[in-house]
């Protein structure tokens, strides 16, 4: 085996080029996801458009950075390659997939991953079949039923993995903080939104515990728990992932404003639209003059915003010095969980491999 990936063979003499963490992963979700098509199937017919929304929105997108910086925290311990620890791993694309899919619930995005929003998905199937009552109600409980679901699936890849009850209990602790963590950010995210907080300190505690932690920091504490890594180590650990995980969701908050629809599969302007007070709002709000500030205050959460005033907000914003200040906030963080990094008692192919997992996380367009 060699990058931590998995060999097999193809023929007689032949063998398959090593596939990476990402590779195992997406295998391990089509084989699961196959499986539970089959289970709702057999409950009912009309139960197979859940198994198809959820197999579109998991299989055709995501980076696998979860499963990722988990799997490299595992070996970063010395631990050998394990197709249950990549198994057990993967259950994280079912955490991010409830998350996101609630996420677009609450925000009323239309895309996700370049194709209609889950909750859009099923009120137009509901349109399609003409059925009664209203086509948008009706998407956004199937939205969240389907979020649940997902949640519900993560639980059940963890523990039918094929790791001992021994291995996955000292793992527990971190996955069940996890997931408290990313639901009490959201929710610091929307009462954020709610009462206008523009202040940096609280939208860094929100960038935090909604997407620093569970992106980053659990994954690796989880991979590490997984590989009995001794407290040394998870400390390690969180000195690299808490930073880096900022970074990557003050990379995301750019992109909600600046980034390539094409690219991103997300609207142009949505963060601008919802109202998001993210830290690059913070710092526009910080900066800005009086008439700055009013037009802030009038476009931000202005669900009508069109495309002339999502870019006289982008003008505000660079101009008060704001996108500058959240890529060199950016640059400070990365270059903090590396220094961390370079100081850990970790695995050298895993720290690089950890190191190009930052790069990736902080330089990304999507």
């Amino acid at each position: 085996m060699t990058n931590g990936s998995a060999v097999s063979p193809v023929g007689p003499g032949l063998v398959a080029a090593p596939r990476t963490v990402p590779e195992r992963v997406d295998a391990a979700l089509a084989a699961f996801l196959a499986g539970q098509r089959r289970r709702l199937g057999g409950i009912d017919e009309a139960l197979l458009a859940v198994a198809e929304a959820v197999e579109a929105f998991v299989l055709r997108g995501g980076k696998r950075l979860r499963p990722s910086f988990g799997y490299w925290g595992y070996r970063g311990a010395g631990a050998p390659d394990s197709d249950a620890v990549v198994t057990a791993l993967t259950a994280l694309e079912f955490v991010q997939a409830s998350a996101l899919i609630h996420d677009d619930v609450m925000d009323c995005s239309d895309t996700r991953r370049g194709q209609p929003a889950i909750h859009r998905r099923f009120a137009a199937l509901h349109r399609a079949g003409r059925w009664h009552g209203g086509a948008d109600a009706f998407g956004d409980s199937a939205a969240i039923l389907v979020g649940d679901l997902c949640m519900v699936w993560s639980d059940e890849l963890l523990h039918t993995s094929g790791l001992d009850p021994q291995t996955l209990a000292r793992a527990r602790p971190h996955y069940d903080e996890m997931r408290t963590e990313v639901t009490v950010g959201q929710y610091l995210d929307v009462l954020n939104q709610a009462t206008g907080d523009t202040s940096a300190e609280r939208a860094s505690k929100v960038a935090q515990y909604k997407s620093a932690k569970y992106t980053v920091e659990r994954p690796l504490l989880i991979g590490a728990a997984l590989a009995g890594a001794p407290p040394a180590l998870s400390a390690a650990y969180s000195g690299y992932g808490l930073p880096l995980g900022e970074a990557f969701q003050l990379r995301d908050d750019v992109l909600g404003v600046f980034g390539d629809p094409a690219v991103t599969g997300k609207p142009a302007g949505d963060d601008l639209r919802e109202g998001k007070r993210t830290f690059l709002v913070a710092a526009a709000f910080a900066a800005a003059d009086n008439g700055a500030r009013r037009a802030l205050v009038a476009g931000l959460g202005d669900p009508a915003l069109d495309a002339a005033g999502v870019d006289r907000l982008r003008g505000i914003i660079a101009d008060t010095g704001a996108l500058q200040r959240t890529e060199h906030r950016i640059a400070e963080l990365a270059e903090e969980a590396l220094a961390a990094l370079a100081a850990a008692p970790v695995d050298p192919a895993a720290a690089a491999e950890l190191t190009a997992l930052a790069t990736a996380a902080t330089h990304r367009a999507v």
